[in-house]
Parts: structure tokens; sequence; C-alpha cells
């Protein structure tokens, strides 16, 4: 599947100041320290100048009429000290607002930069949460991952960092290139000669780098990919001894991603090293030229070191450009693979959809379903009554999961493929919200948080009572063996509920339903991992509070299904048989087969013992 785009400029920039929305006042003002800071700069050239030829050289000077209104030219030459001094104190005084514009500049940017890049966060997250199931099963966790973490600190530096940069640069060169101008033109013309030159060379590489940071980007996408499928999967890799392998698999796209960044960081050695050479050749140049004017009398010794000055302190914003240019491409990059999330249709109800109460029989009206052309559900039809308890058995692939998922919305029918309605109502009339609301899913690797039991279970209902949180622990036979465990309800869970055996989690994972209080109740072979005595016993349990809920259970094992009102076979994706559990194995087909597997005389006794109790 295709995971990349190219967003244009004009969506690229209404993105960031979508986002700057808000924080405009933290940007603005840190700008405006900024230029102060630059102008500050600029000044203390002048006072070196002023103090070398007004005052040492005793030359006329051509300065501003309020200027010469309050430096009192005249004595400060009959005491060079005195002139020394007051040179120094305004250097230090030009340099002590400079700190302080600094200062106030970081502390306005870190604020905007933090609330640019928070409102980002937030809405990637929620946006990603509003995604369908389909698109998550069709993207690898780690890559979405690093495009939420990674390439969205990208487009925080760049914006909040090197675009600030540029409009520091810009600004530089307009008020350098002034003064200088205002200087001697001739000198000015050799330094303004290499700003174009710097501003090619940038470019060109800018072209370059682009399609390499891309390239980078990806590689660390899939390096994420694997580190996060690997420790996720830890106790796979242990049980099966892949260690080596998954190590082998870890270091091929390390050494990939590692090549990459090499390359890249060649080209951008070629590229620093050719700015670098013609920052000194523009150095040079001034030099040599400034000289000349010197030796000719055009150029005092005071506008010489001034203009030198400025010459040096212009030479590296202009060659910083390309430093931006090249963050420019990177970050262009990084905004195409967050553009390509947010560019993502989130989940929509259909026009007209309400917020209907469950209620009234459900049925599968020919129904036609696949992955990636691949037909899993072939022209399924059945009804389950409301109220009833109603189980589906199949083999591996047969689209048993598939059903449960079409009935929740998690995957959605298209024109032609059918129609799933409760109470005659389709379901695509239903909002999705109020659908899953009233439907409980317990899937058969069941997912927990890395927090307390306690909180995974009142995951739907946080201010649940202790008492009817634990009575419903107590129905999925898992309250004595939480307050068998040192913390008890407080016990916090591994990542994906890894310290617990997978009996208990589907225990857990049970509880947290029954706390839903859904009146339509699915359980996706969510016993498999327990033994078939706590299966029966959960199972009364089950029946005995669930007396007025629609409940349809998934499973393998006979004994799980036997005592439900209907049963549906389901076998390469077709209705094979349904019927009651008399009825079925009162047949040849395919539940009988199962049937004579899987009974032993054991399980037929203890059937027969549960019967006559």
């Amino acid at each position: 599947m295709e995971t990349e785009i190219k967003l244009p400029r004009r969506e690229k920039t209404g993105i960031i100041l979508h986002y700057l929305g808000g924080n405009w006042s933290f940007f603005i003002a840190a700008i405006a320290l900024a230029y102060l800071n630059t102008i500050c700069n600029a000044v203390i050239p002048q006072i070196i100048r002023i103090t070398v030829d007004g005052v040492l050289d005793m030359k006329e000077l051509r300065l501003p009429a309020l200027i010469q209104s309050l430096l009192p030219l005249e004595q400060l030459r009959a005491d060079p000290l005195r002139a020394l001094w007051l040179a120094a104190g305004g250097v230090a005084l030009a340099a002590a607002v400079r700190g302080v514009c600094i200062y106030g500049m970081r502390v306005n940017l870190a604020k905007g930069s933090e609330g640019f890049v928070k409102k980002i966060r937030d809405d990637l997250y929620g946006h990603i949460l509003r995604l369908s199931f389909d698109w998550h099963t069709s993207h690898a966790t780690g890559d979405v991952i690093q495009r939420c973490t990674s390439d969205v600190e990208v487009i925080r530096t760049f914006v909040c960092n090197q675009l600030m940069e540029v409009l520091r640069t810009v600004f530089v060169v307009v008020l350098y290139v002034g003064i200088m101008l205002s200087m001697n033109w001739r000198l000015a013309l050799v330094s303004i000669a290499f700003i174009p030159i710097s501003l090619l060379a940038s470019w060109v590489f800018y072209g370059k780098i682009s399609s390499r940071f891309l390239e980078a980007d990806q590689a660390e996408g899939a390096l994420t990919t694997c580190a996060q499928e690997n420790l996720t999967g830890v106790r796979v890799v242990r049980a099966f001894g892949r260690e080596r392998y998954e190590l082998d698999r870890f270091g091929e796209k390390n050494n990939h991603f590692s090549q990459l960044w090499v390359r890249l960081g060649k080209l951008l050695s070629i590229y620093w090293a050719s700015g670098a050479l013609i920052t000194c050749a523009q150095v040079m140049a001034v030099i040599v030229a400034g000289t000349v004017e010197c030796v000719n009398g055009g150029l005092s010794l005071g506008d010489f070191l001034a203009f030198v000055t400025y010459n040096s302190a212009l030479a590296w914003p202009v060659r910083s450009l390309g430093r931006v240019l090249s963050d420019m491409s990177k970050a262009g990059v990084s905004m195409d693979r967050v553009g390509y999330i947010l560019r993502a249709q989130e989940e929509q109800d259909d026009p007209g959809a309400q917020s209907t109460a469950l209620s009234g029989d459900i049925v599968f009206d020919h129904v036609t379903f696949g992955y990636e052309g691949q037909e899993v559900l072939k022209d399924v039809s059945f009804t389950i009554p409301w109220g009833s308890t109603f189980a589906i058995l199949g083999g591996t692939g047969s689209g048993k999961s598939t059903l449960v998922h079409l009935l929740d919305r998690l995957y959605d029918l298209k024109d032609g493929q059918g129609s799933i309605t409760i109470g005659g109502v389709d379901i695509r009339n239903i909002k999705r919200e109020t659908l899953r609301r009233q439907i409980g899913l317990v899937l058969q690797e069941p997912f927990l948080f890395s927090q307390t039991i306690k909180e995974n279970i009142a995951v739907t209902r946080p201010d649940v009572p202790e008492d009817e949180l634990r009575g419903c622990a107590g129905v999925a036979c898992v309250d004595e063996a939480i307050t068998e465990l040192a913390e008890g309800y407080d016990t916090v869970v591994g990542e994906r509920g890894v310290t617990l055996s997978g009996g208990q989690k589907q225990r857990v994972a049970i509880a947290r339903m029954l706390l839903q209080n859904a009146p339509l109740m699915i359980f996706d072979d969510s016993l498999s991992a327990v033994d078939a005595e706590t299966d029966a016993k959960i199972r009364a349990a089950l029946k005995q509070r669930m007396a007025d809920a629609t409940v349809i259970l998934i499973s393998h094992r006979v004994t799980t299904l036997m005592q439900a009102d209907k049963i549906l076979v389901l076998d390469g994706g077709r209705v094979a048989d349904v019927g009651s559990h008399a009825e079925l194995i009162s047949r040849p087909g395919i539940y009988k087969e199962i049937y004579d597997i899987q009974m032993s005389s054991d399980d037929r006794a203890l059937i027969q013992e549960r019967g006559n109790a």
C-alpha cells in the first residue's frame, strides 16, 4: 500500500499557519527581540569606527545630527583614555541589551514552539484514534509512531528555529548591506557579489538532499517498526530461539539506515566545505579590496575595521541559509509524512444516521466480503433472534471473526455486498459510537493496558463501585485469582498484560465487557485459554447474569457452543448448516464430525452429570 504523498506547498503552508494559531504573540515577540538584538550587534562596529576615526585619527565624521549633538568629540579627542572607556562602556551596554534580547527571544520561542507542537500532537493522536480499523491494520505501528514523534519534532525545529533564522537573516542582510553601501558602495558590491553564489549553491544541494532525507526517514520508520515488533513479541522470540535471527534482521535494517545517513552526511560535507570556501573567498576579497581602498584614500581605518566586521557577520547568516534549505527539505519530507496521516479519511457516519437503541433480530442478508480482493464471506445469510444465545463454529479462515467485525462496523459493507440489520434497521443508519457502545466484544487475544487490573476492568466506567466491579470479576471467574496477587486489584499488569497468563487476560477482558452492560455481547473465541471446567463455570455464570442479553459465541470448542439456542456452521466462508446442538448432531455434517472428534468419554460423562444435576 502506498504510504507516501507529496503535499502542495500551499497545503503545507496552510498546515503550519493553522497550528501557529494561538501562539502568534510569542513568535512576534521573539522576532521583534531578534531584530533588536541584530540592531545592537550592528551598533558595536559603529562605536569602534567612531572611536578609531573620530577620536584617535581626529577625522571629520558624517554622523546623524542627533548623535553629533550627544557625542562630545572635541572633549573625547582631548582625553583619548576617556574615549576608550566610553567606547568600552558602549560596547558593554550593547552586549548587555543583546543578552536580554536573546533571553527574551528564547523564552518566547520556547513557549510558542511548545504550543505549536502540542497542537500538532493532540490533533494527530485524536485523528489516528478516529481512523478506520482497516487503516490501522494496513499500516505498521512503528512507522506511525515514527511519524508522530521524529517527524513532528523535525517540523517543530524547522518552523520554530529555522524559519526564525530566515527572518533574522533577511533582516541582517538588509540592515548590513544598507550600512555597507552607505559607507563605501564599491566595497559593498564586492561583498554582495558572493550572496547569489551562496544561494545558488544552497539551492542546488537542496534538490539533492530532499530525496535522500525521504529515503532516510523511510528507513528509520522500518527500523522503528522492527524494534517495536520485537519488543512487543519478546516472548515469542525467546520461545522459538529466534534471538540471532531477529538480531540479524535488526542489524540489516540498522546498517541500511546508517548507510543512508553516511551518504547524506557526505553530501552535506560537500555542501559545508563549498560553503566555507565561498565564505573565505568573500572575506579575503573584502580584505584585499578594502586594503586597496585604504591605500588609495577611499576608506578610513575605522571604516575598514567596521566593514570587515559587517562582512564577516554577513557571511555566516547567508551561508546558514543553505542549512535552512537542507532543513527545509527534511521538514518538507516530514510534512508529507505527517500530512499523509492527517489526510487519511476518518470514520464517517452515513447521512441521516441515528442514535438508535439496539433491539430486534439481527439479520445478515446475502453478505459477501473480503480483504484486498480475496473473498472471505460468500453470500452469507442467517438470523440471530434478539435475546437468544447464538453460536458460530468454523475452521480457521472461514470468516467467523469477520462476521462480528462487520457487525461492530470495524469494517463496512459496500453497495452490492449485502446488508446487516438489527430490528429491521440497517446498521449503516446507526451512529458508530452508539452501535459500539451497545456491543460488548471480547477477542481471543484481548488487549490490556499497562495499568492496574482495576483500571483495566473499569475502562468503560472509571467511577464504578468496587462491589459491582468485583461482581463482574466473579462472574468471569477471575476475582479469586486477582485477590491472591500481592497487590490484588491494584496490581499493575505489564505491557499488553504480559504479566498475566492467557486465561487470566481473557477473564479480565470478560469482566471488563460485563461491566459495560451492553445488550449485545460477543465472545470471539475468548475462552480458548481456559480449561474446560473453568469454561463451563464461566458460561453458567454468564447465562444466569445475561438472561435478557443477546449473546454471540465463537469457538472451536463444541462444549462452549452446545448450550446455544442456535449454532451456525461456516465452511470456506459459506453457511454450511444452522440448527440447535441436538439438530446438528442428529444429521451428518461438519458439526457432527467435530463433535465426535472432540468429545471423549470423560467429556460425555461430565456433560451427562451436569445435565442431571
